[in-house]
């Protein structure tokens, strides 16, 4: 063949056609293999669960990683099994009756072992369909064994009450309670009213209670205070008493007699006291009572004594 013949064979439009035809059945056959290939392959993250299921039927739970599976007839529902934190309030009435509204955190993750139970009995949704009334109910029954001073001095217990509820309504459904925690008690306006009136009253007689405590140590410090200052004095009176018992036994007639001759100043008395007037001593000179031991004192002249009042006749 000539190399004109080659040329008109290539540019046959049947040729170009046929050739067309062959790269768009080789592009839709590497589409479908590709489309089939992605869906035959699954990737489970890590803290989840595949529930597998054949023609809507569970068949099986994939774990985390990559998994192969039948395309178009199999599909996977991706479960969470972290833990999830969900909120709520609730209002309900306490044993004496007031009307209280509690804010709850709820901290709870599926079992991963009952995933497929889970999603066959409840579904995707079994926070709103499960967890939320469960909630619900757990508080109501909590609130209604305490009063409404109870559920803030006792907050502990009824959280505890809360969560044993909630495990005991929400385990045997694929669910567990990890913990709860109160966040919030609300009160009506007049029990809030008389809870701080009553916090007042019992501020007010804490007060009074150490004001008369301190009154009471106040006089037991001026008791102790009068008693010591008594034992003092008991204790000076006791020595000075002492000191006149030893001064007492220490005195004698020759010892004062022996005082007053070192205090004598050699002159003798004047006069001496009689019963009824005074009477002249004899002025005896010193030198003759001491003897040679005192010089003589000068002599003063002796007063004559006054003369007796005659008496006045009767008329």
């Amino acid at each position: 063949m000539s190399q004109g013949q080659e040329g008109r064979a290539f540019q046959n439009p049947d040729a170009r056609g046929r050739s067309v035809s062959a790269l768009v059945a080789l592009s839709l056959i590497a589409v479908v293999a590709i489309f089939l290939v992605s869906n035959a392959v699954t990737t489970i993250e890590a803290g989840t669960r595949g529930v597998l299921k054949t023609f809507g039927e569970i068949t099986g739970v994939l774990e985390e990683g990559l998994h192969f599976r039948m395309p178009f007839i199999t599909s996977v529902t991706v479960v969470e099994v972290r833990t999830q934190r969900y909120e709520s309030n609730s209002s309900a009435a306490s044993r004496d009756l007031q009307t209280v509204t509690t804010q709850v955190v709820i901290n709870y993750r599926p079992d991963s072992g009952q995933v497929d139970r889970l999603v066959r009995e409840i579904g995707v949704d079994y926070e709103r369909r499960v967890v939320d009334p469960a909630i619900q109910e757990a508080i109501k029954a909590a609130t209604a064994r305490f009063t409404a001073e109870e559920l803030i001095t006792r907050r502990p217990e009824v959280s505890d009450l809360i969560q044993r509820g909630l495990s005991e309504r929400l385990t045997p459904r694929g669910v567990i309670v990890e913990s709860v925690s109160i966040t919030d008690f609300n009160f009506s306006p007049e029990f809030a009213r008389a809870i701080e009136a009553k916090q007042v009253a019992e501020q007010d007689a804490l007060r009074a209670a150490r004001e008369l405590e301190r009154a009471r140590i106040e006089a037991q410090q001026q008791v102790a205070r009068a008693e010591a200052e008594a034992r003092a004095r008991l204790e000076i009176a006791r020595a000075e008493a002492e000191a006149l018992r030893l001064q007492r036994e220490v005195i004698s007639a020759e010892l004062l007699q022996l005082r007053f001759i070192e205090r004598w100043d050699g002159v003798m008395p004047r006069f001496v006291g009689g019963e009824n007037s005074l009477l002249p001593m004899l002025n005896i000179p010193s030198s003759e009572v001491l003897g040679d031991r005192a010089p003589a004192p000068q002599r003063a002249p002796a007063e004559e004594p006054a003369p007796a009042a005659e008496p006045t006749a009767s008329p």
